[in-house]
């Protein structure tokens, strides 16, 4: 896994290109790409469609990178200014140490935002009652498979012993994979999970985040040459987001879904709903969007487990606070 992302990674950046600075109606616009397109991600969402991001004068050009992998290629690439990722993919980017490294500016949630859908109700589930079961679990090496792993083996379940876990589906086909007959439970995130229940194609076991603890899952991260000459941008980035967070914390689960509808047009109201009261009831999101050197040291712990860690990268290496934790001081005191 390490070998392949160092390799990926080289191959992109003889592409370095400029993609921020062109303006729309007075607006700058960002290129942003998002590992995938969840209802995790609400305060995002929030800022898009509530305007917030306009009131600061930008303009958010969204693609969909489908996998960490990839969002990462496209920020190294130059294809987007800003990834929302997994800050596991930056682990691996640092290792490879880039000449212009990403960086970390703002933490987005605070645990994995997936659930573990089986295919039958479980009213009584035990973490347990998984035992020779086969999970899809997606990338291995990534965020979703490595949290999973760490939930199961803090339940005496091991890959290959007692438990299988499927890391052969690309994380965008996991889903479809699962409906087709693959694998006795598959993790999901919002909205697909309240989907596929609401639809009778699966049921919502447990909250894979709850399980595996706090751990940093979902970043915003931009190259450090963007971040020195683009500061200004990203100061506003963040603002939006706080604004978002805001609005979040002030309002219920069907004012939030109504608000971030748009963004999700094919799913239901009911669903959307329910995604948000989940993602509240497992406390996701990063308040203060600042990632702690403690936080930080846990992602590694989980990494470790997984087998995906065998060099250190140090905290400061990846991570800078200081626009958020700026911002945070300016806005709320």
């Amino acid at each position: 896994m390490k070998k392949s992302i160092a390799i990926f990674i080289s191959l992109f950046f003889a592409l370095s290109l400029t993609a921020c600075g062109s303006s729309d109606g007075g607006k700058t616009t960002v290129k942003v790409n998002e590992v995938t397109h969840s209802v995790f991600y609400a305060p995002f969402y929030v800022a898009i469609e509530n305007g917030y991001f306009e009131e600061e004068g930008l303009k958010i050009d969204l693609t969909n990178g489908g996998g960490s992998d990839a969002s990462m290629a496209a920020l190294l690439s130059g294809g987007a200014d800003v990834a929302l990722l997994g800050p596991e993919t930056g682990v691996y980017t640092a290792l490879g140490t880039p000449k212009d490294k990403p960086v970390i500016f703002a933490q987005l949630t605070k645990r994995d935002g997936s659930f573990l859908v089986g295919r039958r109700a479980e009213d009584n589930f035990s973490w347990k009652d998984l035992e020779n079961k086969e999970i899809i679990a997606g990338r291995k090496g990534g965020s979703p498979a490595m949290s999973l792993e760490y939930a199961l083996n803090k339940n005496d379940l091991y890959n290959g012993r007692n438990v299988k876990l499927n890391f052969d589906v690309q994380f965008n086909l996991t889903t479809a994979a699962f409906e087709s007959g693959t694998g006795d439970y598959v993790t999901v995130f919002e909205p697909t999970a309240s989907e596929l229940q609401r639809e009778g194609k699966g049921y919502i076991i447990a909250s894979v985040g709850l399980e595996s603890g706090e751990v940093p899952f979902t970043c915003f991260m931009a190259r450090n040459s963007f971040m020195e000459k683009h500061g200004d941008i990203i100061e506003k980035f963040i603002k939006a987001l706080f604004k978002a967070v805001d609005y979040i914390e002030g309002n219920d689960a069907e004012t939030i879904a109504k608000a971030i509808k748009n963004s999700f047009p094919s799913a239901s109201d009911v669903s959307l709903k329910d995604s948000i009261n989940s993602y509240k009831n497992a406390d996701a999101w990063q308040k203060d969007m600042i990632m702690t050197e403690q936080s930080f040291t846990k992602l590694k712990e989980v990494m470790k487990n997984a087998g995906e860690l065998d060099k250190d990268v140090d905290f400061l290496t990846l991570v800078d606070n200081s626009v958020v934790k700026k911002i945070h001081e300016e806005i709320y005191g």
